[in-house]
């Protein structure tokens, strides 16, 4: 895929990194957010990022003034979208809220954008129900943070069209990304995987059988995991996780996805993981 202009709908975690890897590919992008403090706060974790990666040697400098330069912050949806050749979604999980903003970006994009959801649990079918041609909606599903992680799932749905795999495909590698193509199913195949190990690791913790240490060890010297599944929830964040694993359970209606008391718990007393400072481990700095 030649570069072209991207447009990012959502300026948090997930929406921040997606146009600062756009940019850094050479990517024009146009990021919004409803919340101008969200829109600013994004634009400066770009610079940062951009900065360090200088610092650390894996950027010349006039690449970081040319990167900088093709991002823009746009504090309205429709001169975002407006010429946008791929358009990704990154607001909040919550079904509603994507599928009104998907059928604002269809009459406001152009008729052959691709649309993108990053979803990470919820279905690209219900999403793309919202809009009149389905046939170029597609799922992409990015890790956190977006800059470091090298997967993403390309998540298909029954009435896309298979250009549309093809390119958000290409778009991945473009991006420097390394893409797996999965069905529209609960949880794709990284959720899936990876909460119902996390789920498990945290049922082992409340049993007793090993402290929170011992169990991540248990992964990252046994199986090689670069970080334990309690660490890794503590860094995704243990709000997201429950989420997550209620919708699993819910769609699946299988036991080993049945939140534990524990996650429940820290929820409840807001021992979200290192975004509060405290979740299965503490967190300071």
């Amino acid at each position: 895929m030649t570069a072209g202009r991207v447009a990012v709908v959502g300026a948090g975690t997930m929406g921040h990194g997606i146009a600062y890897v756009a940019a850094l590919a050479g990517f024009d992008v146009r990021l919004t957010d409803s919340r101008p403090e969200a829109l600013k706060l994004a634009v400066g974790r770009v610079t940062d990022l951009l900065a360090v990666a200088v610092r650390r040697g894996k950027l010349a400098e006039p690449d970081r003034a040319a990167a900088a330069g093709r991002l823009h912050a746009e504090p309205d949806l429709a001169p975002t979208v407006a010429d946008a050749e791929v358009v990704i979604e990154a607001v909040r999980e919550h079904l509603g809220t994507k599928q009104q903003l998907f059928a604002e970006v269809e009459r406001m994009a152009p008729a052959d954008a691709l649309l993108a959801t990053n979803t990470s649990s919820l279905s690209v079918a219900a999403i793309a129900a919202a809009v009149r041609d389905q046939s170029r909606v597609v799922g992409m599903h990015f890790f956190n943070p977006v800059h470091a992680m090298q997967l993403v799932e390309v998540v298909t749905q029954p009435r896309m069209a298979s250009q549309s795999v093809e390119r958000a495909v290409a778009f991945a590698k473009a991006l420097g990304k390394e893409p797996i193509v999965v069905k529209d199913s609960p949880g794709f195949a990284s959720s899936r995987l990876g909460v119902a190990l996390g789920l498990e690791a945290m049922r082992m913790l409340e049993q007793g059988i090993a402290s929170a240490e011992d169990i991540d060890k248990a992964m990252e010297l046994g199986y090689n995991h670069p970080m334990g599944p309690l660490k890794l929830t503590d860094v995704v964040g243990l709000d997201v996780r429950l989420a997550i694993a209620e919708h699993l359970f819910q769609a699946l209606e299988d036991r080993q996805f049945e939140p534990p008391q524990i996650l429940r718990d820290k929820v409840a007393k807001g021992e979200l993981g290192k975004k509060t400072g405290k979740g299965f481990y503490s967190w300071s700095g």
